[in-house]
């Protein structure tokens, strides 16, 4: 199935577990996703529905602790799409991941700016003033491959209640391998809102 770009992602800040939908340029759902809260080793489902009623995809961590887990993404039949990796030590600064596709190898993702998504973290967490967060600071991650070439980028947007991402194309592939990274920058997005 092809993705039509740009993808939106959209969060609802006033959720008490995260709560994401991703959808297409024309606004068809693609998938959904509701955190749950106190797991000790992470695990997400997202569904083809706002009910969850089809499960779609899954996401596993491969250990309790995730200061350098890998997220293993597979579909509703347990085949392997693809891997998310979190880069340790260099993830303290500035978010840097990795993210393993079938066919395409190792893909590196790094924030574009540390300094925007420590700012938006600190005006988010401002009861009111962090309403309007979304208006002012715009964190960027970027996807590249091993020649250094940005096949996506996911911005955050301008939005009123809400957390507002869009995922641009900037190299086309094939689709297995686009919804690969759809969904390891999904698993990224709960986790990185987690860091703040």
């Amino acid at each position: 199935m092809p993705l039509n770009y740009p993808l939106q992602y959209s969060f609802k800040i006033l959720a008490i577990a995260q709560q994401l939908a991703v959808r297409d340029a024309h606004g068809k759902l693609l998938y959904y996703a509701r955190r749950k809260l106190m797991k000790l080793k992470e695990s997400v489902t997202l569904y083809a529905d706002e009910a969850q009623t089809t499960p779609l995809y899954q996401i596993d961590a491969d250990r309790i602790i995730d200061f350098s887990a890998s997220y293993r993404i597979t579909d509703r039949h347990g085949a392997v799409l693809g891997q998310l990796r979190r880069r340790g030590m260099r993830s303290l600064w500035r978010a840097s991941y990795e993210i393993e596709v079938p066919g395409l190898g190792t893909l590196q993702v790094r924030e574009a700016n540390p300094w925007v998504r420590v700012a938006d973290g600190l005006v988010e967490g401002i009861p009111v003033l962090g309403w309007f967060s979304g208006y002012l600071l715009h964190p960027q991650y970027d996807v590249r491959d091993r020649a250094g070439r940005l096949l996506t980028s996911l911005r955050k947007e301008p939005a009123f209640l809400e957390g507002r991402f869009a995922l641009e194309r900037h190299l086309p592939l094939d689709d297995a391998q686009e919804l690969a990274i759809s969904l390891a920058l999904t698993m990224l997005l709960l986790l990185e809102r987690d860091r703040g």
